[in-house]
């Protein structure tokens, strides 16, 4: 679709919601305490906030916890207004009210350029506004995108600082006294005259307050936000307490393993039941159709997930092959090549255009130009996916690792025919997520194996082989790179083409029931790191052809930034070796323009002594991104140990808004360079006749510990709203790594992984 055609269908489209809901006011998402019944001893103030008897904090958290740290910077937000102890700040999982939906990853999805974003014409005002209205309205529960501090930022603090007032108004009506002079320290209101008292003891006479003015803190008075905390999630992970989907444990329990086709899109045919019923500890083996598109195959039921298992693999089946033939990521990646170049007539979408870059390139003294390439990637989650479900007296409950569960309990409620209302979903701590679990294809296996169990609670987990092997990949991506060059020496254009699978049509056709058909809108993560480059080209055209080759794909963390950063950024430094100068240099001049770009390169490049002393061997690699409304420059110190890649040291710094706990914020910088040095390194999927090759961690390589770099992060100080954190610190990973090999070996790596 082109772009022009593409702007006029959405601009109708926004005319319609204009139209229709113009005379409307925004949701309010601080909701009422009728949301969530309170327990004996709590008061809810609205529907963020409960207040208990001792004085301690309820919040109602919408958020997965899967070791970003959600669990401790919401609650951060929340004891900072209402003056609590961060302790005192406990959690409950928040119900599904579209006040609890995710506005700020939906309104990240838009595929604005950063920099109108920052002059904000009325494209992108009116852009945002109605998706924020739209968000509001479906109120989709998720947890990704690196937005849940983004999101929470204004709503749980208001909430907060609503609640506070209607205490202090309590307060005030009680005592009869202005509320100008109380104090609040620790959950405690207190007045010169002597007066006194906790939250708890105001709070039911708080609910019946209005509360009046709501003002946030001052930024000057904050104690709690931007200080490093302990987070709430660790004690109970180190003593064992934590539950994660793999600890549910339910009287009268049942296990099931799963057997998925081997070949993807796949299914079984003649399947020899009595060779599984014959085995110790097993009961029943169910069939399993491709649910949210997964591949088709069977679950072997028992006492004992080992059981079942053995029993699972020992089944003689006969599989068939998908009807249009073996997937092969071979040949998969001629045909993107081909359509990278416009062999089959693609003429692709344009995300971004600026001047001509067709005039630039004919009148060029000089032009450069390279193709670079990342293959199809697993998720690799320490906790393969997993799900315990019971059906019985027609409700579904169900307990499990997720980053979506609305979308879980829709449907199971579709695979167990209830309405949804009659689904209940218990969010545990997820081991991983990294965006496999935006997925729900496991939830309807487990709720499918859990309607032929007669009522008992059924745990399905999955093999590491067949979360290995039945993942929803990063997509395999090629993009074609040309840089022209006037006669002076200077680069003045910048055009990039790539071509790749796109991650979210397929997965609203996967998971949103009411889509009738198939979504082929431009997808926003096909280009995210290439249309929106901060680099002062006076020419720039980035366009991508999106393709549908069958491999499921799905959001990988930073999702399309991690690898078309390793694209851009490397051609950067193509470019400055090209015309002879240093990539930190070269970088400098393209931002002049972009000086909150140029302050973060410039502390990371002071901070990792660019251009000093290196001991002999190591060579430094540099590598500027913005993703997820936050910008990272990574320097990366490498060396070769029997000729493979040995990174030393990564320096970080990092602008990402307000930041809410510093000690998270370089847990999840270096959480993201392991994750992501991992990938840079060996990170392949291949797929031969349909079977994905790799299988456990002996052939899909994880970073071992001893190779681990010393991870040092620095922050810009800032006042905008928070940006992302979990995802941001992945993409300038590789090009930084494969830019400091090319410095060590002068040879330049296009191909991802590194290592072969």
């Amino acid at each position: 679709m082109k772009r022009r055609t593409w702007l006029l269908t959405a601009a109708g489209a926004s005319g319609a919601l204009i139209v229709g809901w113009g005379a409307l006011p925004p949701r309010a998402r601080t909701g009422s305490g009728r949301l969530w019944q309170p327990a004996e001893g709590e008061v809810a103030l609205n529907g963020w906030i409960k207040i208990t008897t001792d004085g301690s904090v309820v919040l109602a958290m919408p958020r997965s916890e899967m070791g970003q740290g959600v669990h401790t910077a919401l609650p951060m937000l929340v004891a900072e207004e209402l003056d609590v102890p961060l302790s005192r700040v406990h959690l409950e999982q928040a119900g599904a009210d579209s006040i609890y939906g995710n506005v700020a990853m939906l309104v990240g999805s838009l595929p604005f350029h950063p920099f109108e974003l920052e002059n904000r014409p009325f494209k992108v005002q009116a852009g945002e506004w109605v998706v924020r209205k739209l968000a509001r309205e479906l109120g989709i529960n998720a947890t990704g995108g690196s937005s849940s501090v983004a999101d929470a930022w204004l709503v749980l603090r208001t909430a907060a600082a609503t609640a506070r007032a209607s205490l202090l108004g309590a307060a005030s009506l009680q005592w009869r006294l202005p509320v100008a002079e109380f104090t609040v320290s620790k959950g405690v209101i207190s007045h010169p005259s002597g007066k006194s008292a906790h939250y708890g003891e105001l709070a039911r006479f708080a609910a019946a307050t209005p509360p009046g003015s709501v003002t946030l803190k001052a930024r000057e008075n904050w104690t709690i936000i931007g200080r490093n905390a302990a987070r709430k999630d660790i004690p109970a992970k180190v003593d064992g307490t934590a539950r994660f989907g793999l600890d549910v444990r339910l009287p009268g329990m049942l296990y099931a393993a799963l057997r998925l086709c081997p070949m993807l899109g796949g299914a079984p045919g003649a399947i020899d039941v009595n060779a599984a019923l014959a085995m110790p500890g097993v009961e029943r083996l169910v069939r399993l159709p491709p649910f949210a598109g997964s591949t088709a195959g069977f679950a072997v039921v028992g006492k004992s997930w080992w059981q079942c298992q053995q029993a699972a693999q020992a089944v003689p089946v006969d599989w068939h092959q998908r009807p249009a033939g073996a997937l092969d990521s071979r040949q998969i990646a001629i045909e993107l090549e081909a359509a990278l170049q416009g062999k089959n007539g693609e003429e692709g979408f344009t995300f971004y255009e600026k001047g001509s870059a067709d005039q630039a390139e004919a009148g060029a003294a000089r032009k450069l130009e390279a193709v670079y390439r990342a293959p199809y990637l697993a998720h690799a989650a320490l906790e393969p996916m997993n799900c315990t479900a019971q059906v019985k007296g027609g409700k579904v409950f169900l307990w499990v690792p997720t980053q979506v569960p609305q979308m879980g309990a829709a449907i199971a409620a579709r695979v167990a025919g209830v309405a949804v209302e009659d689904v209940s979903v218990i969010v545990t701590l997820l081991g991983g997520g990294f965006g496999r679990r935006l997925e729900v294809d496991y939830v309807a296996q487990a709720v499918r194996v859990a309607m032929e169990c007669g009522g008992r609670p059924v745990q399905l987990i999955w093999s590491r082989e067949e979360d290995t092997t039945h993942d929803f990949y990063r997509p395999m991506h090629v993009a074609r790179l040309v840089a022209a060059v006037d006669a002076q020496g200077q680069p003045v254009s910048l055009r990039i083409r790539s071509a790749g699978d796109a991650i979210s049509p397929r997965w609203m056709e996967r998971g949103l029931p009411m889509l009738a058909g198939p979504v082929d809108t431009p997808d926003k993560t096909t280009a995210e790191g290439l249309f929106d480059l901060p680099y002062g080209f006076a020419h720039q055209h980035m366009s991508h052809v999106a393709t549908r080759k069958s491999v499921p794909v799905g959001f990988w963390r930073s999702v399309g930034h991690s690898h078309n950063a390793f694209f851009s950024e490397s051609f950067i430094d193509e470019l400055a070796v090209a015309l002879q100068q240093d990539p930190l240099a070269m970088r400098r001049f393209l931002l002049k323009d972009a000086p909150r770009y140029l302050a973060v390169l410039e502390l990371a490049a002071t901070q990792a002594a660019w251009g000093g002393k290196l001991p002999p061997g190591r060579a430094r690699g540099i590598a500027l991104h913005e993703s997820f409304g936050s910008i990272v420059a990574q320097v990366a110190e490498v060396s070769l140990v029997n000729g493979q890649p040995r990174v030393h040291r990564v320096v970080c710094a990092m602008d990402c808004g307000t930041v809410v706990n510093p000690g998270i914020v370089a847990q999840q910088m270096e959480s993201a360079v392991v994750f992501a040095l991992t990938a840079a390194l060996y990170g392949k999927v291949d797929i031969h006749a349909g079977v994905v090759q790799q299988k456990n961690f002996s052939d899909y390589r994880m970073l071992q510990l001893a190779q681990v770099p010393l991870v040092q992060t620095h922050l810009v100080a800032s006042t905008r709203p928070p940006g992302g954190v979990g995802e941001p610190g992945v993409p300038p990973l590789a090009p930084a790594v494969s830019n400091a090999l090319f410095a060590l070996t002068g040879t330049r790596l296009r191909s991802l992984p590194l290592v072969l």
